[in-house]
Parts: C-alpha cells; sequence; structure tokens
C-alpha cells in the first residue's frame, strides 16, 4: 500500500489508488517531452534558441522566427507526439488482448489494412479527390482489415492465440497487395506511397494535428477507462469469466479502441513501425505490468520516441529528410528479434 496513494471522493462513492512511481515517471516522461519539442523546433537550416522558441510559440517571438515556427516545424512536432502516443497505447492494448508481447499494430495487419487503402487512394484516386480525402481513406481499410481479421479468428469466439495468428497472416497479405499495388501502378513515380509506407511526418500542418487530436484526446482516457478489463484478461478466459467478466464483449471493445487508436495515426503519419511494440515493453520495465500503469507510461514513450526520430531525420542528414520510420525501425527490428531469442524456450 505504501506504494500507492489512495483518492477518496468526500461521499466515498469513488476511490482510487494512484501508483506513485507512475506519477514520477509520468511527471519525467512530460518534461522529457516538452524539452525534445522545444529542441527540435529549434534544430535545423535556421537554427532557433530555446528561448526563442519558446517566446514564439506564446506569441511574443520575432515575425521570421514565429513564421518557421508556427507554420512549419511546430505542427510537425506535434503530430509526432500525438501519434507516438497513440501508436504505444494501441500497442499496449494488444499486447494485452492477445498476451503476447510480440503484438503490436503492424505485426497484427491494423497498419497494413491502413497502408493498402492510403496506397491505393495516392495510385488510382489522388488525382481525381482532394489529398485529404487520405487520413479517411487509410482510417477505412485498418477498420476493415481488423473486421476481417476478427470474424476470421471467430470460432465460437475469440481466442488471443487465434488472433495473433490470423493477425500475423493477415499483415503478411496486406504488406504483399500493397506492394503489387506499386507495381502495377498506372503512374511511375510511386515515391509518395513509399514515403507513406515508411512512415514520415514532414509536411504535416495544422490541419493534420486536428485530424488526429480528437481521436488521441478521447481515446486514451476511454483506455484508462476499460484498464480492469485489460489487468484480468492477463489472467486467462476462465479465471475471467470465472470473475464475471464478459471476456469476448471486452475483447472486440478492446480491439476497436487499439484500432482507432492506430489508424488515427497512421492516417495522418504513415505507417511508422515498431513504436506500438518497443514503448510498452519500456514502460512495464519502468512501472510493472498493470495496464493503467502501463498506458500513459507508454503513451508519453511513444511520443517521445517518434519525436526523437523526427529530429534525428530532420536534422542529422541535412539537406535530406529521412522519414522518421526509418529510425524506429532501425531500432525496433533487432529489438522484436531480441524478444524472439529470449523467449525462443517459451510455451
Amino acid at each position: 500500500m505504501n506504494s500507492h496513494i489512495p483518492l477518496r471522493s468526500k461521499r466515498g462513492s469513488l476511490s482510487i489508488l494512484v501508483h506513485k512511481k507512475t506519477v514520477w515517471v509520468s511527471l519525467l516522461l512530460v518534461l522529457s517531452c516538452l524539452l525534445i519539442a522545444v529542441v527540435s523546433t529549434g534544430m535545423g537550416e535556421l537554427y532557433i534558441s530555446p528561448w526563442n522558441v519558446i517566446l514564439s510559440v506564446f506569441g511574443a517571438g520575432s515575425e521570421d522566427y514565429s513564421l518557421v515556427i508556427q507554420k512549419l516545424r511546430l505542427p510537425r512536432i506535434t503530430v509526432a507526439l500525438l501519434a507516438g502516443a497513440s501508436l504505444a497505447a494501441a500497442g499496449a492494448l494488444l499486447q494485452g488482448i492477445v498476451r503476447n508481447p510480440l503484438a503490436s499494430p503492424d505485426m497484427m495487419g491494423v497498419t497494413g489494412g491502413a497502408s493498402v487503402a492510403a496506397v491505393a487512394f495516392l495510385t488510382y484516386f489522388a488525382g481525381g479527390l482532394s489529398i485529404r480525402w487520405l487520413p479517411f481513406a487509410a482510417m477505412s481499410g485498418a477498420t476493415a482489415v481488423s473486421a476481417i481479421l476478427y470474424l476470421l479468428a471467430w470460432k465460437r469466439g475469440v481466442t488471443p492465440f487465434r488472433l495473433i495468428l490470423v493477425g500475423i497472416g493477415m499483415s503478411s497479405l496486406m504488406s504483399a497487395a500493397t506492394t503489387m499495388m506499386i507495381m502495377f501502378s498506372p503512374k511511375n513515380d510511386a515515391a509518395q506511397a513509399y514515403l507513406w509506407l515508411t512512415g514520415s511526418v514532414y509536411s504535416t500542418n495544422w490541419e493534420n494535428v486536428l485530424t488526429i487530436l480528437p481521436w488521441t484526446a478521447v481515446l486514451l482516457p476511454c483506455c484508462l477507462l476499460v484498464a480492469r478489463h485489460v489487468n484480468i484478461s492477463q489472467l486467462g478466459d476462465e479465471i475471467s469469466m470465472g470473475a464475471g467478466s464478459r471476456v469476448e464483449r471486452n475483447r472486440l471493445l478492446l480491439l476497436l479502441l487499439s484500432v482507432a487508436l492506430a489508424a488515427s495515426a497512421v492516417a495522418v503519419a504513415g505507417g511508422i513501425g515498431f513504436v506500438g511494440l518497443i514503448a510498452p515493453h519500456m514502460a512495464r520495465k519502468l512501472v510493472g505490468p498493470s495496464f493503467e500503469n502501463v498506458l500513459p507510461v507508454s503513451a508519453l514513450l511513444g511520443g517521445a520516441i517518434v519525436m526523437l526520430a523526427d529530429l534525428v531525420g530532420r536534422t542529422v542528414f541535412l539537406p535530406l529528410d529521412v522519414p522518421a520510420g526509418v529510425f524506429t525501425s532501425a531500432v525496433g527490428a533487432p529489438f522484436f528479434i531480441y524478444l524472439l531469442y529470449t523467449r525462443r524456450n517459451a510455451r
């Protein structure tokens, strides 16, 4: 009990135990994200000191700095933070649902479904429709593939084992479909599609921020409200049902939340890989396995990871602007191999 802070309403109808370590870790991560955001906003071909960045954000900086910060860099950094947080939270949910540390939106085919729809839009419809419809196309693709995934995994209920097996197959199928569309594209220029598939926050604007912000702001608190369902699902289906949990209904609800978070992030930032795999593992190392502790820490870690990846891609290889997904994959792929190696004897 010493590790928790009890919070109770005056009438005693509401009681919450807050994990002390999670509070301190979250505060430290919030400060880290703010520091990364300030430093990243000032870095680039035009260097702006952190103090001038802060002044410009609050409307007290010079006009030249304000134009670069407000129109170019700040929307990009905000999208990186929100997309990273959403992908990390989606990964934490999926790992809780299927009780497998290898689960993530890109491994389960959710990102692949969004990629197929986005590439189809860029390849066949971009000439006749506004590019503003791209996020809607990506989210539709992720939702459709997730529905197919759930139906294929259904056999008198959905078990975590079938869900992850079908998910891996769907991921491979979506990857093949995306490659085929690019190869047989009526257009010779596939650069835009490849850039989107890699995952990049390049040229994002405030409209992109407003596209993802409502989803992140609404769904993350919803995930906290259903944290107890994730925790009890870790005990297995039989024990969960014995404890009174509606396993199938809760699993579907959690899957929908995960899909919505991942799809909203992929719709704006593209297929940034491995964030949903790495961040939850890091969070569990810091605050333990309880989902209400893992979720906020995962979200903050995911935002920090994508912001750092974008900062490196934007500044280290000037004048090139390397997509953030290149660096998350460079870290995530070895980490995935490490997980496979450490769990090679697990049953």
